[in-house]
């Protein structure tokens, strides 16, 4: 298979490239340095802002595929000037990519695009599958646009499936790093009284996803997240062990919210979601228990 992909010098998309290579697969990335990734990655590069321009025809013709990653990070704290900035990588990197897979000959046949379960906004203990319908918060509102743009590449005849991720469950990056130095010291414990869902997924597993959708006939929504969920206690606790070390230390709500502001949000709140799509095209989870995923994620 040749695939094109963007955002392939994260933690996704490295992990992502290595793979489709392992296999086989040619690759091909569009970053805004592609000397850069070329030096990282070992594989082609073709320079793209996708702020301001259709995506490069000559990365996207005679693809197989697409596999859209990039974004502005989330997880930073809030003020107007980001939160644009978080929309308008989603919205109008999107429509710039699309734009370029349409004046593509040939076009790929397929796009797959990572959104987030962020989609889905609050909904407590409730089980939440792809059917459910979209929350009314700004990551929402940042799903929904994200999504509407790479669906129009439908328009286009490719088929579009999105990857909706949860917290993606490694050493080297993303909410795990993050969590591990507080843990490590002893100092880690539920968050804002640990009853909200965590939506966790190894990575290995989601980069399963991505390859599985790659080689599928995957097309809409599907939730990146692993078979049961856990509540953020559980998952404290759960760390705690892993790391050998104590996980009662509670952090209130008000703290993390004096330090990450209105993007306190997704620590606070959460979502129970589940894969039921990926799980019914018959996709197995290399890492479905909590305790077990921790472990390999963790290097132990």
């Amino acid at each position: 298979m040749n695939v094109t992909l963007t955002g392939a010098t994260g933690l996704i998309g490295q992990r992502l490239v290595a793979a489709l290579k392992a296999r086989g697969d040619e690759v091909t990335v569009l970053s805004r340095n592609a000397e850069k990734a070329t030096a990282a990655l070992g594989v082609p590069a073709v320079a793209w802002d996708a702020l301001k321009q259709p995506a490069p025809v000559e990365a996207l013709s005679g693809r197989d595929a697409v596999v859209h990653l990039a974004g502005e990070p989330v997880a930073q704290r809030w003020n107007a000037a980001r939160k644009q900035a978080i929309l308008e990588s989603r919205e109008t990197g999107t429509r710039n990519l699309v734009a370029g897979i349409e004046a593509a000959s040939p076009r790929p046949s397929a796009l797959i695009s990572s959104s987030a379960v962020g989609y889905y906004g609050k909904h407590g203990d409730e089980r939440v599958d792809e059917s459910a319908p979209a929350g009314d918060d700004f990551l929402a509102d940042v799903c929904v646009r994200w999504e509407r743009e790479a669906d129009a590449a439908a328009a286009h005849g490719l088929r579009v499936a999105h990857i909706r991720t949860g917290i993606v469950l490694d050493k080297t990056g993303g909410a795990l790093k993050t969590m591990l130095p507080p843990f490590k010291m002893g100092v880690g414990g539920p968050v804002a009284g640990g009853r909200q869902y965590m939506p966790w997924i190894h990575l290995d597993d989601l980069v399963g996803l991505y390859l599985a959708a790659l080689d599928g006939d995957w097309s809409g929504p599907y939730n990146g997240s692993a078979p049961e969920p856990v509540t953020n206690k559980e998952f404290s606790k759960a760390l705690g062990k892993a790391l050998h070390r104590p996980a009662f230390s509670p952090v209130p709500a008000f703290a993390i919210k004096l330090l990450y502001g209105e993007m306190s949000e997704i620590v606070t709140e959460g979502q129970r979601a589940v894969p039921t799509r990926p799980l019914a095209a018959g996709y197995s989870f290399k890492h479905p228990e909590l305790a077990e995923a921790l472990t390999s994620a963790l290097g132990k």
